[in-house]
């Protein structure tokens, strides 16, 4: 799509750094959720151990909508999983020491959809950790867990993409290039950024910080205000937020 009609003409199909974007695309596409997940069960474990079993019943157990039809499972984890993400994403931007692993998806100059990828891979454990508890109680069946991740990714890609999408009316529901370009502003439309959704912009226009000016503009220049200070390289990109 970007190939058959690119928002930004200038912009080229093989753009400074996209080689390293590969990298976060194989890296945090795949590796990197095989990792924490072998680690996160392996101390959960040891956690029950240590504890003796949960003194609580366990969320999993919960199970509320196990006996539900797969298209109402998808419909509630889909819904119920973006608000959350919506809420933490906030978080990586008003926290500062989430924020330092959040800058190495913001250095992102020139926007496509391998960008989506580009992401420290403490995010993965940010993102599961606030999320697990509420989301394991659902009882969700797990091909729909599959199906929710395979949706979420390509809307991720989509959004990230250089196409000039919107959806008309139904900016008001949905995430599309033309709004998250925006939350990618070097400048700040509100205290901690603007355009925070993931799949759907609904939260955002609830809660006040979509920003979506006409169809004809896009933002003179994407990053932070520190970018001049930000690695450049693979290593210095990954050791970045402990160091600092």
């Amino acid at each position: 799509l970007e190939r058959l009609a690119p928002w930004r003409t200038e912009q080229q199909p093989w753009r400074a750094q996209i080689g390293q974007d590969f990298f976060w695309l194989f890296f945090n596409g795949h590796y990197a959720g095989i990792l924490v997940a072998t680690a996160a069960a392996a101390a959960l474990g040891h956690l029950e151990s240590a504890l003796g079993g949960w003194p609580w019943p366990s969320p999993a157990a919960l199970q509320l909508l196990v006996q539900q039809p797969l298209w109402l499972q998808f419909a509630v984890f889909l819904v119920f999983k973006d608000f959350l993400e919506w809420l933490v994403h906030n978080l990586l931007h008003a926290v500062p020491f989430l924020w330092q692993f959040h800058k190495l998806h913001h250095s992102i100059e020139e926007l496509d959809w391998i960008g989506n990828f580009r992401f420290h891979w403490m995010e993965i454990v940010v993102y599961k950790s606030l999320t697990y508890l509420p989301l394991i109680a659902l009882g969700i069946d797990g091909h729909v867990v599959l199906w929710v991740a395979i949706f979420g990714t390509l809307i991720g890609h989509l959004n990230h993409a250089n196409l000039r999408l919107s959806w008309g009316p139904l900016k008001y529901l949905f995430n599309s290039p033309r709004m998250h370009v925006w939350h990618h502003d070097l400048v700040l439309h509100g205290r901690h950024g603007q355009n925070f959704a993931i799949v759907f912009s609904l939260w955002d226009w609830l809660f006040g910080t979509a920003y979506l000016p006409a169809d004809s503009e896009q933002p003179n220049q994407l990053g932070f205000a520190d970018m001049n200070r930000f690695p450049r390289g693979l290593i210095g990109r990954l050791v970045y937020p402990f160091w600092k």
